[in-house]
């Protein structure tokens, strides 16, 4: 097993901890909001990082009195390899989690996809990357949130947008933010030609609420409309969906899956307000481009990865040359050796940078 705490001093980390609860407990705390939130979200990350280390600090010093004591009583070694084996998965994935550095990267993901070039070939497709998203959190254990689902004309999905909560959820699904190609023989084309299809996959950290992002309301122009995808009973029945447009910026947040016109416009602001902030960032330090990446035209030459179906199996990001010719696996959720693949890249990328 590898040493425990080599990633980071966890001593330190302690005493960051402490020095962050020993701030908060002074009475004028709150005399400077701004600066309070602040503390506060920075001691939630700090003990995001920390907790899980120190857990599976103590299951391993657990596991070692455990070595001196057992006997050689097969049940019992065999016992001590599971437990072994568990706390060394677990140990190799927070190892792996020291590529998500970034401020937000433990927070939660906002996931937009959209069909692009390529009509009803498209909605198909940006249907079919929505699946592949939810089966990945799914197998994950990450909580979905639908907010918005727009069906194509014929088939598959215009565009979509959820939640994905649970710990890194930014932090692993950042690397999914551009545009994706499939090449196929058409299921829509009696012809049965192989079509080339596209849509966009934009990504977002969920931020919290207190955040200091303030919109004005004549910088908003709010519309409501009768929501057109899954949502219950009041789906068609009252113009509870509501689109907010910041007029500024041209950023646009919808919702149309809660029960109501104000529950859709408390989702909607907190999407826009996340939007903002990503922009603010990337305005205010040049060097989250490499983060967050450029948008780009949803049509060929600016795909990030490439899925073909025909006439062979082959998924293949550009930007770091991982490719597996298990293309259904991938469908199905398994995206992690991409995901790792970019992380591995994007942390190589910026260490040049320093």
């Amino acid at each position: 097993m590898k040493r425990l705490g080599g990633i980071f001093d966890l001593d330190r980390k302690e005493r960051e901890i402490s020095a962050l609860n020993e701030k908060m407990s002074q009475p004028n705390f709150w005399d400077k909001p701004t600066e309070a939130q602040a503390t506060v979200a920075q001691l939630k990350t700090l003990k995001r990082i920390i907790d899980p280390w120190k857990k599976v600090s103590t299951e391993a010093h657990e596991l070692k009195e455990l070595l001196h004591l057992v006997d050689q009583d097969e049940s019992s070694l065999k016992e001590l390899e599971t437990n072994f084996k568990k706390v060394q998965n677990e140990v190799e994935m927070l190892e792996f989690q020291r590529l998500l550095s970034g401020p937000l990267d433990s927070n939660g993901a906002i996931v937009s996809i959209n069909a692009g070039a390529g009509g009803t070939e498209s909605c198909d497709w940006a249907q079919m990357l929505s699946r592949m998203y939810l089966r990945w959190a799914e197998q994950h254990g990450f909580a979905i949130q639908m907010v918005d689902l727009i069906a194509g004309e014929e088939a598959g999905t215009k565009s979509t947008t959820f939640f994905v909560r649970g710990p890194y959820a930014y932090g692993y699904l950042k690397a999914e933010r551009g545009v994706h190609r499939l090449v196929r023989i058409s299921p829509f084309d009696a012809n049965k030609r192989r079509h080339t299809s596209f849509a966009s996959v934009d990504v977002v950290a969920e931020v919290e609420e207190e955040l200091d992002i303030v919109i004005s309301e004549s910088d908003l122009r709010i519309d409501t409309y009768r929501a057109g995808g899954a949502g219950g009973q009041h789906v068609n029945k009252t113009s509870s969906a509501v689109r907010m447009t910041h007029l500024p910026t041209g950023l646009v947040a919808q919702c149309q899956n809660e029960r109501s016109q104000h529950q859709n416009k408390q989702v909607a602001m907190k999407i826009l307000k996340a939007r903002l902030y990503e922009k603010r960032r990337e305005e205010e330090n040049l060097k989250l481009k490499t983060q967050y990446g450029e948008k780009k035209e949803i049509a060929w030459g600016s795909q990030i990865r490439s899925y073909v179906f025909h006439p062979y199996t082959m998924v293949k990001d550009h930007r770091t040359s991982y490719e597996t010719s298990n293309g259904p696996a991938v469908m199905d959720g398994e995206i992690d050796p991409f995901i790792e693949a970019y992380l591995k890249y994007q942390a190589k990328e910026q260490s040049k940078k320093v």
